[in-house]
């Protein structure tokens, strides 16, 4: 079909129509290999030398992963933390960067501790106002941005394009973590962003049954080549099932995020307004202070993520949330997102001391169950929590 490009939804389902073509097999082999044969010579014409480079598991997944994107090279990480601070380690001590205030607590954790004593300068910044984002911007020293939109857990949504404009007039380059947009809803590059991050633990696998994460980059520059090497040299690549499985789960990402899409929308416009619930955090809702970007750089829907603050009961708002989890029947007290199973989370706990969440807030990961079931049960919760 050469008549006009494939929709995202036909490059998932069939991951690129690839087949193999030594056995004719629709779903590829594993290759488990550690190793690849020289040539006489000594060469590797193969192009291949070792897994932890050259593994052909990791081609189909990747290459499904940059389409989806719109860049040029996509790259496996053995987690969403491997890949994330590979972006940081291919800088130099002293570099100045900037990320969000809210965002992932396991990353934000490293770049305060590990990060900082490694010699990066960190300085966090509230990236939903460009005016702060502008100010802390050091021309010439700063050397990347770090984007999280929506930002995880209160879903701040950063305008893209905005900050890769100021990121670039100063000399910096512009990462996105768009793990819980996914690339259906958001892509990034398009929107100026030099690089983006998923935790591929999340909706592009899609089944909580493995850790991934990827790198996509809009050019195969230095930058880009100096990520290949540090992924080589620390050793932080996926496992050969683990790639099989992602590149299966990423055949049904566009039903899945679809379905969690319409059904985060429907518990968020259910709860906005009810007598248990303080606020409803969710970029879909037109009361959401992002809404306006979200509309504008997310198309499709505004994801499966949302947050509730619950209304304090006689003993105040952060135990009215823990007596809210606890009392769910079919939302799963579990750490993660992006599955077909809903999830439900008392951040402020999880994250413990100097945590920016509000005690009284509870983390929802819609899954692809029936979105009435999923209210209801939500609503008994809440009920008892009060009683």
């Amino acid at each position: 079909m050469d008549h006009k490009p494939l929709h995202p939804d036909t490059l998932a389902a069939q991951a690129l129509g690839w087949i193999d073509e030594t056995t004719r097999a629709v779903v590829p082999p594993i290759h488990a290999s550690s190793t690849y044969l020289r040539d006489p010579d000594n060469q590797f014409r193969s192009g291949r030398a070792y897994m932890r480079a050259d593994n052909p598991a990791f081609d189909q997944a990747q290459a499904l992963i940059a389409a989806l994107e719109g860049g040029t090279q996509a790259m496996l990480f053995a987690s969403g933390m491997a890949a994330a601070t590979a972006v940081f380690q291919s800088l130099a001590p002293g570099d100045h960067v900037l990320a969000p205030k809210v965002m992932y607590w396991s990353l934000r954790n490293w770049l305060l501790g590990f990060a900082s004593h490694w010699g990066l300068q960190v300085e966090l910044v509230d990236m939903g106002e460009p005016d702060a984002l502008r100010a802390a911007l050091q021309p010439g020293k700063t050397k990347l941005v770090w984007v999280e939109t929506p930002a995880n857990p209160l879903w701040t949504v950063t305008d893209i394009a905005a900050t890769a404009q100021l990121a670039h007039a100063a000399g910096a380059r512009l990462a996105v973590d768009s793990t819980t947009a996914s690339p259906l809803l958001t892509r990034p590059l398009a929107l100026g962003a030099d690089l983006v991050m998923h935790s591929a633990t999340k909706y592009l696998n899609g089944h909580s049954d493995l850790t991934a994460g990827v790198l996509v980059t809009r050019a195969d520059d230095d930058a880009w080549r100096r990520l290949k090497s540090i992924r080589v040299d620390l050793g932080g690549t996926l496992g050969s099932f683990e790639a099989w499985l992602l590149t299966r789960g990423l055949r049904t990402l566009h039903l899945r995020v679809q379905r969690a899409c319409e059904s985060a929308l429907a518990i968020a416009e259910y709860f906005e307004h009810h007598p248990l619930v303080e606020q409803v955090l969710y970029p879909g809702l037109a009361a959401f202070p992002g809404h306006e970007i979200a509309k504008r750089q997310m198309q499709g829907g505004f994801g499966g993520m949302l947050s509730i603050r619950v209304k304090a009961n006689a003993r105040g708002g952060e135990a009215a949330a823990v007596a809210a989890a606890a009392a769910v029947q079919l939302w799963k007290r579990a750490t993660s997102l992006g599955g077909t199973e809903s999830l439900i989370e008392h951040r402020a706990s999880v994250e413990g001391a100097g945590s920016p969440v509000p005690p009284d807030l509870l983390r929802l990961s819609v899954g692809i169950e029936h979105a009435a079931d999923l209210i209801a049960d939500l609503e008994q919760a809440l009920r008892r929590a009060h009683a």
